[in-house]
Order: C-alpha cells, then structure tokens, then sequence
C-alpha cells in the first residue's frame, strides 16, 4: 500500500532528519547519484536495510515520481537481544523465545508474532536479510499483536544464537528430521525455538548452532506444517510443560 511508503529524495531524506521509523529502503541499481548515496549511507547509519531495486520493483512499490529510492515504513521499533533477555528477567520467568530464520512471507511472520504474544513469549528475533521485516502487512496479519511482541532484528542469527546460548538459553530447531520428539521433550528451562522458512527450513549454519533438534511427528503425506504452524505447537507445548 503507498500509504506505507515514502518516495523521492527530499521525502526519503527529511523522513530520516525527522526520525521516522523506517524498515527499509530500496534504490535503483547501479545509480551513482551523489544524493542516494547520501541517503543509503543514512539509512545504514540509522541501522535500516538498505536494498538495490530495478525500475520494475520501485514502480511496483510506488507508481508516481520516485527519484529512484522507496523507503518502506515501520510499524514497530525494534529491540536488541539482550533487551528481550532483560524482559523474561523482570517477569522472573526463564526466556521464551522464537527465532525466525528467513521468513520472508509477512502473513507468516505476523502469524508467528500473534502466536508468540499469546503464548506470554519473552520475544520474537529476525535476521536483518531475507526476512520480512515489521511492515503494515505484518502488523494486519499479527491482528496488532506487533506493538505488544518485542522483535529483535540481527544483523547474523547464529551471533544472536551464541549471546542467547551464553546467557542459558537452549536453542531448539524444528526440523522434520530432528531426533528429539516434540511431546518428549523437555521445554521447562530457557528455550529459543528456531523457526525455519517453508521453502528451504533452517539455513545449514544456523542448523548446525542449534543444541537440539526436535520433530513434530506427522501422520499424513506432507513432510512438514506451515511455519507459524510449526511455532504454534512447539510454543504451546512449552506453555503446557511450564503450568
């Protein structure tokens, strides 16, 4: 929706001076135009992702005069890890949280958000690179349970990984050929639970940082659920063992 987007330099640029909360921004591919080099080393001072784009993926995002730069609005401002860390601790809970890694559909994440809010999960962590990021289409899809749910967005999930695993959290991959049983398994310490995409499931690297692998067993044809279906079970399971 273009109601969700700022197009043209000036706009992109006095968006930024006036500290509107922006997701990312898109530039033209290959443009050297001194002004969105400006502009794309702003957007990256200010911790915002930064993406080439051809003539065809900005009209797509905005079909009047965009200059050559869209800049994508945020819903919702991010948090950092250890923030997360420091909520599960006010609450004197032992953290619950969900790692999605590559999860580029926005209905997906928004579900997975909804889902994390409900269960009383501590936070949700997204990759700064294919991932969909808190736009308006997660915030509809999450029903508003973004501005309850705070999301981390990281630069590298397995760095994330390790500052979890040194502050006693076990991280836990859903992976169809995971040797731990989901009803089996023991989710009563501190848990992450590692959310993969639906295309490729959980990238080599961040498979390999996991500390267990866990199936959710399937008595039908398809080798695998929906990820927010997947995130459902494994965060109400935990809920179900906590209480």
């Amino acid at each position: 929706m273009e109601t969700d987007i700022i197009a043209g330099r000036n706009a992109v640029i006095e968006a930024f001076r006036a500290g509107v909360n922006i997701d990312k921004v898109f530039i033209a591919k290959g443009e050297q135009d001194a002004t969105l080099r400006h502009i794309a080393s702003t957007a990256r001072e200010a911790g915002v992702v930064v993406s080439d784009a051809d003539k065809r993926k900005l009209d797509s995002l905005y079909t009047g005069t965009h200059q050559g730069v869209v800049a994508v609005l945020a819903y919702s401002e991010y948090v950092s890890v250890s923030e997360i860390l420091d909520i599960a601790k006010e609450r004197n809970e032992k953290p619950l949280i969900v790692i999605c890694d590559e999860i580029t559909d926005p209905n997906n994440l928004g579900a997975i958000i909804r889902t994390a809010h409900a269960a009383g999960a501590h936070g949700v962590i997204i990759p700064k690179r294919r991932s969909a990021g808190l736009t308006v289409a997660v915030a509809k899809s999450s029903s508003g349970a973004l501005f309850h749910m705070p999301v981390a967005r990281v630069p590298n999930i397995t760095a994330a990984i390790k500052e979890l695993k040194d502050a006693g959290v076990w991280i836990y991959g859903a992976m169809p050929d995971g040797l731990n049983d989901v009803w089996e398994t023991d989710f009563t310490d501190s848990v992450a639970f590692v959310i993969g995409s639906e295309e490729s499931g959980i990238s080599r690297l961040v498979a390999e940082n996991c500390d267990f692998k866990v199936k959710i067993q399937m008595s039908g044809k398809l080798s695998s659920l929906n990820a927010s279906v997947s995130a459902a079970i494994l965060l109400y399971e935990a809920v179900r063992q906590r209480r």
